[in-house]
């Protein structure tokens, strides 16, 4: 699997902020990090096209990321 380092900023409203850090507070060592990679791990594997609907760069997809991956490789 191939690593990619992104950097981004998010902008969270205090009380979302207070929470998050009040979650990390109960888990020790749990770094921002970590919290918002299986965080998104956990829903695309549930949704696989979320991550794109959430970058807003696909309103609803017409086939699902597994879908669409499956047609890219049969058409190579």
């Amino acid at each position: 699997m191939m690593m990619y380092d992104m950097r981004v900023t998010l902008y969270l409203p205090e009380h979302l902020a207070q929470e998050i850090e009040a979650y990390r507070k109960a888990r020790p060592g749990l770094s921002l990090s970590a919290l918002v990679r299986e965080l998104l791990e956990r829903e695309l594997l549930k949704r696989p096209e979320a991550l794109l609907e959430a970058a807003g760069l696909v309103e609803r997809a017409k086939l699902s990321a597994r879908e669409h991956d499956v047609l890219i490789r049969k058409e190579r």
